[in-house]
């Protein structure tokens, strides 16, 4: 049986924890304020590249694949419920039900997805980004990582963006978005309906909307992590509500029985000193 002093130790240090839930709450809550505002001008760029690849009809070349790329967006930061393990569990599954002899790579960005998929995927990791989730994602950051992959130099046939979409305060979905390369783009039929490109225009395009469906990405995921966060915490802060409700009445109870228990002892001893 817990000690006074145990409960007192253990009813102090709940307390506390429920005060870091409530303040985490508090910042996530502001956070996610400032995400869901800038995620309304950053889906413009998801809207736009999807459309264009869309009205373009591009689609992945026809037979064996051999080469797919697989970019996960996450970030550094935890305690914010499955949002980086749903991403890692989704390219788990779709690496799995690939075909025998294609050629995988895997881009992560955030040190969550790394330290879960480097248990199983290790050598396939092409490129890894970390310092992300600190701060609001830039377009500045998706062209960092968007230059990585590139400048990695692997002739994908098919690639995925794996994100978490956000859809409410409570709510969001692993998702991905299809990427293609500079080679299927301009094999497309339809690819000068638009204009007349040359090639170095439409290479610069092409990377450009490889960073703008990052971008995209890390927004959506952004603003899904910070509203995951804030459920997460305001669950943890009413866990520690009942815990301490519950101590509270436990210290009580053993309280009174310490007090039941030392008056018996007291009544005892003066009746058997009355009775000599």
């Amino acid at each position: 049986m817990a000690t006074l002093k145990d409960l007192k130790l253990r009813l102090k240090s709940v307390k506390n924890i429920q005060k870091i839930t409530k303040s985490m709450k508090m910042v996530s809550a502001a956070k996610f304020a400032r995400a869901e505002r800038e995620l309304r001008s950053a889906r413009s760029y998801g809207a736009g590249a999807a459309s264009f690849y869309e009205k373009a009809e591009i689609k992945a070349p026809e037979g064996p694949k051999q080469k797919q790329l697989i970019v996960t967006l996450s970030s550094d930061r935890g305690l914010c419920g499955g949002v980086h393990s749903s991403l890692c569990k989704a390219i788990k599954l779709d690496v799995a039900g690939q075909a025998s002899g294609v050629e995988t790579r895997v881009v992560c960005v955030g040190d969550k997805a790394r330290n879960i998929l480097q248990r199983v995927m290790k050598d396939k990791f092409l490129v890894t980004c970390s310092d992300i989730g600190k701060k609001p994602p830039t377009f500045v950051d998706a062209s960092k990582v968007a230059q990585s992959v590139l400048g990695m130099d692997f002739g994908y046939d098919l690639g995925n963006i794996y994100y978490n979409k956000f859809r409410s305060v409570i709510s969001y979905k692993t998702s991905k978005l299809p990427i293609f390369s500079l080679d299927t783009v301009a094999a497309s039929k339809n690819i000068y309906v638009f204009d007349s490109l040359d090639a170095e225009t439409l290479r610069c395009y092409q990377e450009f909307q490889f960073a703008s469906l990052i971008f995209y990405g890390m927004k959506e995921n952004a603003t899904s992590e910070q509203s995951s966060r804030m459920s997460a915490m305001d669950n943890a802060s009413k866990n520690a509500g009942e815990m301490i409700g519950k101590l509270t009445l436990q210290y009580n109870r053993t309280r009174q029985a310490v007090i039941t228990r030392e008056l018996i002892e007291i009544i005892s001893g003066a009746a058997a000193l009355t009775s000599k």
